[in-house]
């Protein structure tokens, strides 16, 4: 076990675990961060969509030891003073999950998309999103959410 410094959320955290330990199970398991989901293990799914500088990742396949100084921000450090981003507004306004198991990932994702590319085509969108799987097959209302997102945000 080995002691990391990692910053999630804008918090400085440290965590002791071994140095190949994925991202998601260090905020799962080390950090109480349940809203990243293991989907595959692989990833394929995108359920553990987390920022890291910024860019949408699969945290399953990122090692602790791989992350050194860079700034994690996982779903649950999206809403700012419990005000929720329009992407999460949106997400809610249309009713956009079913099961609700992938959305944090694929708000994540979107969150990422929005932020390079703000007024998205639909091709964009389904480009950005296309490895982020639901099983439930809200896709339609994902792309609506995105566009939805698009016109609010700043």
């Amino acid at each position: 076990m080995s002691a990391f410094k990692i910053s999630v959320n804008g918090k400085v955290q440290t965590v002791d675990v071994e140095e190949d330990t994925p991202l998601l199970w260090v905020l799962r398991d080390s950090l109480d961060l349940v809203g990243t989901k293991y989907g595959c293990g692989i990833g394929q799914c995108g359920a553990c969509t987390v920022h890291l500088d910024g860019k949408a990742r699969r945290s399953c396949g990122i090692q602790i030891n791989e992350v050194g100084d860079g700034k994690v921000v996982t779903i649950e450090g999206l809403a700012k003073d419990g005000k929720l981003t329009a992407v999460q507004q949106a997400w809610c306004d249309l009713d956009v999950p079913q099961c609700g198991y992938c959305q944090a990932g694929q708000i994540m994702c979107a969150t990422a998309l929005l932020a390079e590319t703000p007024k998205p085509t639909d091709a964009e969108i389904d480009s950005a999103m296309e490895r982020n799987l639901c099983r439930c097959a809200t896709y339609t209302r994902i792309r609506q959410a995105i566009h939805t997102a698009a016109t609010v945000a700043k």
